[in-house]
């Protein structure tokens, strides 16, 4: 039997939509209300008195005749001053949309019939596109870390399970790069070591945009994946691993000094595709921290001078983030709790015997991999976001 057009009835003084079978109905008086709620958390966080006044400092300081003197500070100040006026617009614009909300749903029970069923069908639509926006910002407001604004870095190296985990490492960076493409999120590729047969042994880029690191920072971990080996000729069941590291892209005002003597410059010749300026000079650069004894690799740049200027902003990411995890650690000791807050395997990446991808970590799991590797991960994302910072609540 076709359904035919809903109908608008009545409850408790409340609309729903109805068909001609039963209720389908939406209880809007109870989804507004906890719109409501869950944005009077986020406006309690955002603090919009707080950004205006944020806004009005930085708008002065961009108004300086002298601004760029300095371009660095010139291009600091102007990416703070966008970032504050977008979240400004962003909470203001969900407000407003809130009421819009419920303005149409209040004349959409005053009408009746057709008119009242089309009200209502486009206060569905509103009300799917507010409640995913609003979960949108609640998870930005979540994200308070020290670095959780800064643009990310990212590495990935294939581990254990040989050619099965370089082709792993690859399927993750495409993944990578897809939830990016999503997103209209600039990658820039950093460097990158490929394996022999396939796929790659490590590969580092940088992730642009605003809360980049605190957002993809939950990604970090051993990744595992079970498939059905191509590289297999008898066919087998393969499980292989990848690690993910993220860190904070460095700024020009983290002033982390790093005296010559604490590291060691060698150069060498590029590897893997390349042009002929990559492939036919010693343009690659890796720089060994002695003192911790980190190593950061780069090749991808056409130039020396390029490849030791990036490695050098990689190493001091890692040694700011160093110092973070150190501090952390010591608040930690001193409070008594020391207990590590991240498995060393935090996703589990099946496609066989069974189709699924799921976080060890928050339980999340999907059932369609392909989508996960075409860069659907927002899901993994926000989940780890959450479970991440009740994991700090408890901890306090």
């Amino acid at each position: 039997m076709a359904l035919r057009s809903p109908l608008v009835f009545r409850l408790s003084g409340r609309p729903r939509v109805c068909s001609r079978l039963g209720p389908v109905a939406t209880d809007f008086p109870a989804e507004i209300e906890q719109l409501r709620h869950t944005y009077a958390s986020v406006v309690a966080v955002t603090d919009p008195e707080a950004l205006r006044g944020r806004i009005a400092e930085l708008s002065e300081q961009a108004a300086a005749p002298n601004l760029w003197d300095d371009a660095d500070a010139a291009q600091a100040v102007t990416s703070a001053l966008a970032h504050a006026q977008a979240d400004l617009k962003r909470v203001e614009a969900l407000g407003g949309r809130i009421d819009d909300l419920e303005t149409m749903v209040e004349m959409a029970g005053e009408e009746s019939g057709d008119d009242a069923a089309e009200l209502l069908a486009e206060a569905e639509r509103d009300l799917a596109g507010v409640r995913k926006d609003l979960s949108d910002l609640e998870i930005r407001t979540l994200l308070s870390g020290e670095y959780d604004q800064r643009d990310a870095v990212v590495t990935i190296r294939s581990g254990a399970g040989g050619v099965d985990a370089a082709d792993f490492a690859e399927m993750l960076l495409r993944m990578y790069t897809r939830w990016a493409e999503r997103h209209d999120y600039p990658i820039k590729i950093l460097n990158t070591s490929y394996a022999e047969e396939a796929g790659l042994k490590s590969v580092t880029f940088e992730v642009h945009a605003p809360y980049a690191y605190g957002t993809l920072s939950v990604e970090g971990g051993t990744h595992r994946l079970v498939r059905i080996s191509p590289f297999d000729n008898q066919g087998r069941r393969q499980t292989s691993f990848a690690a993910v590291e993220v860190i904070p892209l460095i700024e020009s005002t983290d002033h982390i000094d790093i005296p010559e003597t604490d590291i060691r410059i060698d150069v060498f010749r590029s590897s893997g595709p390349g042009g002929q300026s990559v492939n036919t000079t010693d343009s690659a650069v890796r720089i060994t921290h002695l003192p911790t004894g980190l190593v950061v690799s780069m090749q991808d740049e056409k130039s020396q001078i390029q490849n030791r200027a990036a490695a050098m902003r990689v190493l001091q990411s890692r040694l700011l983030l160093l110092k973070q995890q150190e501090e952390d650690a010591k608040k930690k000791e001193l409070a008594g709790d020391v207990k590590a807050s991240w498995g060393d395997q935090m996703r589990s990446y099946v496609l066989n015997p069974y189709q699924m991808v799921k976080d060890l970590r928050t339980g999340y799991e999907v059932g369609n991999p392909d989508s996960v590797f075409d860069g659907d991960i927002d899901g993994f994302i926000d989940a780890g976001i959450r479970w991440r910072k009740q994991q700090e609540q408890t901890a306090e």
